[in-house]
Formats: structure tokens, C-alpha cells, sequence
């Protein structure tokens, strides 16, 4: 097992080598730079200004060079500056990060929580008013666009109802109840457009997993319900659902840009975005691979589990 974490851990070192030359490269090759901006906000500059600033941040060297040059300090833990926010960008990045391990960690955490049950639910009472109903549920989760359930919520909770705050991050050194408040809104947007597909999931591998021949002999043997559906058809279920969680953890924790766009909350989704419109290129590379290794040790996590969910399956 450690050898295999151990290549898994080598591998994904050198897909994230891979990306951050392939992100660079794409940043790189974007129009305009941080140059262009400058001279643009000062009318007074001019061709040789901007010829002589190219010089000094190294943007008149071809893109292999200036990605070597990022390498080398990336490696020495010179991770660059922002220049929207004129700080380095892991003094940028590390409270957005925090900020989106609430929100994603709290709407993941929801998610399986309410899904679990209601895909067992289904697939032990498969074809009646019960599984038709959480299907349905289910299908509407999937379905309903994210930017359209956010306005919903807002406007039913804050604007009718003003029970929560509209938008935005709660004021620094708020307490508990007050940083709940802000998250709530978009902890249910998320939370609502992810539990339906992982409902899905779990109905359909519990089916499967109610068809097998051990399953039969469990209940020749005697035993109750909850301990063939909880002890053998759940654990052997998750193997396949596992797989579409280690996915959308990754997912949640880059993905949920507009979620975050919506509510104003300062996230990584809102962070990258704003960094690649207004040409900040470190903070904008380094929020995408913090995005991939997430997304890595994700996919890492969950080959982990399976071994745990089935002793068969071993790692060389």
C-alpha cells in the first residue's frame, strides 16, 4: 500500500509539472497583459514605457523562458505577486481558500447526508409512489440551473422573507450565528444541485447491488434488514459511488464559481475567475493547480476507500 501511495503521490507531482506549464502556456497566450493594462490607465505613456516594463517583468522573453524562470522561483516558494490585489498570492489565495472549505465542505457534507438515505429509500421500494417521489426530487436538483436557484433564494429569504443576508462575507471577527447567516444561502444553492445526481448514483448501484446472489443467501440466512442493506449491499454499493464523490469534490472546489458569483462570496471559483479577466496570470495559475492537486488527492482518496469498502482489492 505505501509503495502505491508513494507512485500515485509521483504522478501526480508530474501531472501537476504538466499543467502548470500547459496553464502557463495558455495564460500566456491569452490577449493583452498586465503591461497593456498599465499603459492604458496612464495617457502619458508611452511605446518606449511600455517596451522598457516588458523589459523588466521579463514579458519580452518567449513564453519557455519566462515559464523556467516561474518554475525555478515556484520551487524556491516564490509563488509571484497579485497584481489586482498588490500582495503576494498565497497571502491572497489561503483565506480564499478557507472560505471555500466552509462552503464546500458543508455543502458536500449535506449532500451525502440527504442523499444516502433517500437513494436507499428508493431502491428498496423501487416503482412506488416513494421512489417516484424522490426521483422526481432528484431530477429537479439536476436540472434547475444554479444561477437561477440562487436568485430564487435570495429573493425568497432576503428580499421577502429578510431572514439572511443577500449576499457577501460576513464582517471580520463575526460569530458563529453571523458567518452561518451568509453561508446558508449559498450552502443550500450548492447543496440543492448536487444531491439529486449523487441520490441517482446511489439508487442505481443499491439495485444492482440487491440483485446479487450474496444478497440472497443473506436473507436465506435470517438476517434482518438492516444488516443486509447497511453491512452488505450498502458497503459493497459505495464502491461506484465513491467514485462520483471523489469527482464532484473536486468539482465543488473549483467549480463553484457561479454559486459564488451569485452571493458575492469571496471563493476560489470567484478568485480564479477574477484573476484570468483582469490578467492577474500568478494568482490565476496558482488558484488552477491548487484546484488540480485538490482534484488528485480526491481521485487518491477514493482508491483508498475502495480497499476499505472491499478487502479483495489491493494496491501493489
Amino acid at each position: 500500500m505505501s509503495r502505491y501511495i508513494a507512485q500515485r503521490l509521483i504522478e501526480s507531482i508530474i501531472v501537476l509539472f504538466v499543467m502548470s506549464f500547459v496553464i502557463y502556456a495558455l495564460i500566456g497566450l491569452m490577449p493583452g497583459d498586465p503591461v497593456d493594462l498599465m499603459i492604458s490607465a496612464n495617457p502619458r505613456a508611452t511605446a518606449e514605457d511600455a517596451a522598457r516594463l516588458r523589459a523588466l517583468y521579463g514579458l519580452d522573453r518567449p513564453i519557455g523562458e519566462r515559464y523556467l524562470a516561474w518554475l525555478g522561483a515556484a520551487l524556491q516558494g516564490d509563488l509571484g505577486y497579485s497584481r489586482l490585489n498588490s500582495r503576494p498570492v498565497l497571502e491572497v489565495l489561503w483565506p480564499r481558500l478557507g472560505n471555500t472549505v466552509a462552503l464546500m465542505g458543508v455543502s458536500f457534507i449535506l449532500a451525502i447526508l440527504l442523499a444516502l438515505p433517500c437513494g436507499i429509500v428508493a431502491a428498496l421500494r423501487p416503482r412506488t409512489a416513494t421512489d417516484t417521489s424522490i426521483n422526481l426530487v432528484a431530477f429537479a436538483g439536476i436540472s434547475v440551473p444554479p444561477f437561477w436557484l440562487a436568485i430564487l433564494l435570495i429573493i425568497l429569504f432576503a428580499v421577502v422573507l429578510g431572514w439572511l443576508p443577500a449576499g457577501g462575507m460576513p464582517p471580520s471577527g463575526a460569530g458563529l450565528g453571523a458567518q452561518a447567516a451568509y453561508l446558508a444561502l449559498p450552502v443550500a444553492t450548492l447543496t440543492i444541485v448536487t444531491v439529486g445526481g449523487i441520490v441517482r448514483f446511489v439508487r442505481a448501484a443499491m439495485i444492482e447491488a440487491l440483485r446479487q446472489d450474496y444478497v440472497r443467501t443473506a436473507w436465506a440466512k435470517g438476517l434482518g434488514e438492516r444488516q443486509v442493506v447497511l453491512g452488505h449491499v450498502l458497503r459493497n454499493a459505495m464502491i461506484p459511488v465513491v467514485t462520483i464523490l471523489a469527482l464532484n469534490f473536486g468539482a465543488l472546489f473549483s467549480g463553484a464559481l457561479i454559486t459564488e458569483t451569485m452571493f458575492g462570496y469571496l471563493g476560489m471559483g470567484k478568485t480564479i475567475y477574477d484573476a484570468i479577466l483582469g490578467n492577474d496570470f500568478n494568482l490565476a495559475l496558482v488558484g488552477l493547480l491548487l484546484a488540480t492537486a485538490t482534484t488528485l488527492l480526491a481521485n487518491l482518496a477514493a482508491d483508498l476507500c475502495y480497499t476499505w469498502l472491499d478487502p479483495r482489492i489491493t494496491y501493489k
